[in-house]
């Protein structure tokens, strides 16, 4: 394979690859959560020669989550925005840590919102709520399969619908 001729713009917010400019990854995402939803596109994009239709959007979630594709990073989000990149977030590392893996809410709410995940856990858990409602993932505790509408009392996690 050729070498690339990769650069960053000045102000980070691009890359230059051989002469094409593309949005850089949010700079906020801890590195260990950068390199799970990274790992995770990459199997996508591998997979989108033999299963297109399930490849594509696992491509455009994990683009989205690592902050490439949707609202731009450095500008302030909207809550759809936030909403849009926290279930992008949700979906990758679940399918990421599948089929015996689960990812805390805590960890997609780190790889969007930075430092300032905390604040945002309550946006985090209901996003959550609402992918379980349309079967996208579900909501574990102690490896049981919770119903998303009623009241969490301990930790919980959330796992790829199998």
């Amino acid at each position: 394979m050729a070498q690339r001729d990769v650069e960053r713009t000045e102000d980070g917010r691009h890359i230059v690859v051989d002469g094409r400019r593309w949005r850089a990854s949010d700079p906020s995402i801890p590195e260990a959560l950068r390199a799970e939803l990274v790992a995770e596109l990459m199997a996508a994009r591998r997979a989108v020669r033999d299963d297109p239709a399930t490849a594509r959007p696992r491509v455009q979630d994990a683009k989205v989550a690592l902050g490439e594709r949707g609202e731009p990073w450095w500008e302030e989000p909207t809550e759809a925005g936030r909403r849009d990149r926290v279930a992008a977030a949700l979906r990758t590392l679940a399918r990421h840590r599948a089929p015996d893996g689960t990812t805390c809410p805590s960890d997609a709410a780190r790889a969007v919102f930075g430092d300032g995940w905390r604040d945002l856990m309550d946006l985090t858990r209901d996003v959550a709520r609402q992918l379980a409602r349309a079967g996208e993932v579900e909501i574990t505790q102690r490896g049981a399969a919770l119903d998303p509408d009623e009241p969490w009392k301990r930790p919980v996690r959330v796992r790829a619908v199998r």
